[in-house]
């Protein structure tokens, strides 16, 4: 992509109404806009980020054979009716009358239609366990929305679901979700907490939250700092049920007495092991040796579109975001100095066309604007490797390769560059 034809509208102050770094960068950066309290819009800039967080998502969900489905955003107030949560889920759920005066609600979240679905095509418990998961957008009408896309009235979730014979398989069923997420967290580049927490409306007995430790975070968090060196994908499932840390309330809740230290932190994903409390309210059997068995759940959500926001909270500086580069909207930006040299041109030009054959994804800023609004522009929006063309270039016959999240500069004549690149990229993942 050239600058260009790209639609970056960047600004130069902070946003007035914005008060966490994230969301001034996320709105400064020109990722997000605004429509409504609560409510945004993702612009191409920030899409892309949120792109390169579902294909990890998806890929690593199909690497661990989890069905993709898409389930409607608009649901029948019914079947909420049948698991009694329609009365008690609270203001947080939009609710509906369409035309013919029907019940609808604007879904939160999709237990209720994903236990529909099971009762009508899962018959024999031959077919367990299945796995199930969709990408969709929910909304919950928040008391008072803030801080950006972090708590957001309409956002970007990725659910999955999850039907076993009986309670041990469900068991297994959850720590097979609680090591993907390990790996999901891992290939975005984020150092993920999970941690002990409460089941809260959804319900269940066994629950855990996937946290971002950030001193702008709005939870708390107790834990051993020893997890933070731990490589927990080697652990076995009672090693992980049992970790030293928990959320808030289940600290409080359970009188913890463990001397435990405390941490502030973003959630990004909550799993739940709630059993059989849908299927039993939808009546959802299927014959197993000459009985009834009811279907053991789970669910096991990830907040997509606060994962943008908790990355810059963690990783900024004065100048803009530090994008990992397993999530970064670009692996590279061309940054042309000097736009009315032939040289600059054609080196520039070139290098852009090679990165791409290489799959290589790149922004060329080819602007025709001073350099000083280009480093801004390219340090306000993150992207790791920045390779500056100019005046070293005429004089040495040299570019330079800058890395946004140290600084480093390396000075190194054209040919050279290409290999270099694809090899640190090549060697990051």
């Amino acid at each position: 992509m050239k600058f260009s034809n790209f639609f970056i509208p960047t600004l130069k102050e902070n946003p007035s109404d914005a008060r966490i770094v994230s969301h001034i960068l996320m709105l400064k950066s020109g990722m997000i806009r605004q429509e409504t309290s609560g409510i945004y819009s993702w612009l191409p800039l920030g899409y892309r980020v949120l792109k390169k967080i579902i294909k990890i998502i998806e890929d690593l969900h199909e690497l661990y054979e989890v069905n993709q489905i898409l389930m409607p955003t608009i649901q029948s107030s019914e079947i909420w009716k049948k698991s009694g949560r329609y009365d008690t889920y609270g203001k947080e759920m939009l609710r509906i009358n369409d035309r013919h005066s029907k019940e609808l609600l604007y879904g939160p979240t999709n237990e209720e239609m994903i236990t529909a679905l099971g009762k009508q095509h899962i018959k024999s418990y031959k077919s367990l366990p299945q796995y199930f998961y969709h990408i969709q957008s929910k909304f919950r009408d928040e008391i008072r929305p803030r801080f950006g896309v972090m708590r957001a009235r309409e956002f970007l979730m990725k659910d999955a679901y999850s039907f076993d014979i009986n309670e041990n398989e469900g068991v297994k069923t959850y720590y097979r979700f609680f090591r993907l997420y390990l790996k999901i967290f891992k290939s975005m580049g984020i150092p993920i907490v999970p941690v002990r927490a409460l089941s809260g409306e959804i319900g269940g007995s066994l629950s855990h939250e996937f946290h971002l430790i950030v001193d702008s975070g709005e939870s708390e968090i107790f834990l051993d700092k020893s997890i933070l060196e731990s490589d927990l994908e080697k652990l076995k499932d009672e090693d992980l049920k049992n970790l030293n840390s928990f959320t808030d309330e289940y600290y409080k809740n359970n009188k913890i007495s463990i001397k435990l230290e405390k941490f502030r932190s973003i959630e990004l994903g909550h799993i739940f092991l709630f059993g059989d409390k849908y299927s039993k309210s939808f009546d959802f059997n299927i014959e197993y040796e000459n009985k009834k068995l009811t279907p053991f759940m789970g669910s096991y959500g990830i907040g997509i579109s606060r994962i943008p926001a908790a990355i810059i909270e963690h990783s900024s500086d004065e100048r803009g975001i530090l994008w990992p580069e397993e999530v970064s909207p670009f692996e590279v930006v061309i940054i042309n100095l000097i736009n009315d040299s032939d040289e600059t041109n054609k080196v520039s030009n070139d290098l852009y066309q090679n990165l791409k054959s290489k799959n290589i994804d790149v922004i060329y800023d080819d602007r025709n604007e001073r350099p000083g609004i280009k480093f801004s522009d390219s340090d306000l929006i993150g992207i790791p490797i920045q390779i500056i063309i100019g005046k070293n270039l005429i004089n040495d016959g040299n570019v330079t390769l800058k890395f946004r999240k140290d600084g480093k500069e390396i000075n190194l004549t054209n040919d050279k560059v290409l290999d270099i690149i694809i090899k640190k990229l090549k060697n990051n993942k």
